[in-house]
């Protein structure tokens, strides 16, 4: 059976592995510097409070959401969610995790291209991140019958815009965490030292992305194996 195949670990194993080293990474990090306070005693929402007015963009609602690094910006409704522990934490690590979602807002202010083209694609994604699949291995038992992978190079192709979407995810995140970053230098919410920290925290965040982008991408070679294999084998 193709689901066994050994070959699916040669693709698949090292984006897993990073994966496993980021979320590591990120919980080591982020567990390091929130037991670090800020030097200017600013809780999460004060310093979002601060950054988004100094930005212009009070428009923006602040919203408290229950869970645990869920924090993000929808651009669609203007309103930045931040989660419990980093809204009321007083910490380095909030501080950095708050300027980097105001980097999104204010990312959305100037109509940044890779935002506005992310957004766009969530569509596409939110269907063939899991419809691809099917049709794809649908396609692949069909084509041992009719000689034909028509139907899995669709279910591939829909796939497909989940790398494109990781791809695309990374510029987003990266210069919002340049943001963040000049946001909190600019405005005076951190000094030298927690500058290098909140990088710290912002860069362990920035490979979760990265590893997620590998894991697309390793399926995706994996399938385009498995057709062009299935093919030679005709």
């Amino acid at each position: 059976m193709f689901f066994w195949n050994p070959m699916y670990l040669v693709f698949a194993l090292p984006a897993l592995i990073l994966a496993f080293y980021a979320q590591w990474k990120v919980q080591s990090t982020y567990k390091r510097y929130s037991r670090e306070p800020n030097a200017r005693g600013l809780s999460g929402h004060e310093a979002a409070r601060i950054l988004l007015r100094s930005s212009g963009l009070d428009h923006v609602r602040l919203e408290t959401v229950p869970g645990k690094l869920n924090d993000h910006y929808d651009p669609g409704k203007d309103i930045l969610r931040l989660s419990e522990g980093v809204a009321n934490s007083r910490s380095v690590a909030a501080l950095g995790i708050v300027a980097h979602e105001v980097g999104h807002a204010t990312q959305d202010a100037v109509n940044y291209a890779p935002l506005r083209m992310r957004a766009g694609l969530v569509p596409v994604v939110s269907i063939g991140s899991w419809l691809g699949p099917i049709i794809f291995f649908v396609g692949f038992l069909l084509s041992a019958y009719t000689g034909s992978t028509t139907i899995a190079w669709v279910g591939l192709f829909l796939f497909a815009g989940t790398a494109v979407f990781a791809l695309v995810t990374l510029p987003v995140e990266f210069n919002a965490s340049r943001r963040a970053q000049e946001l909190l230098y600019n405005y005076q919410l951190a000094d030298g030292r927690e500058l290098k920290q909140t990088k710290q925290v912002l860069d362990a965040a920035a490979l979760t992305y990265v590893a997620a982008l590998a894991q697309a991408l390793s399926t995706l070679l994996y399938y385009v194996f498995l057709l062009t294999g299935f093919s030679r084998r005709d």
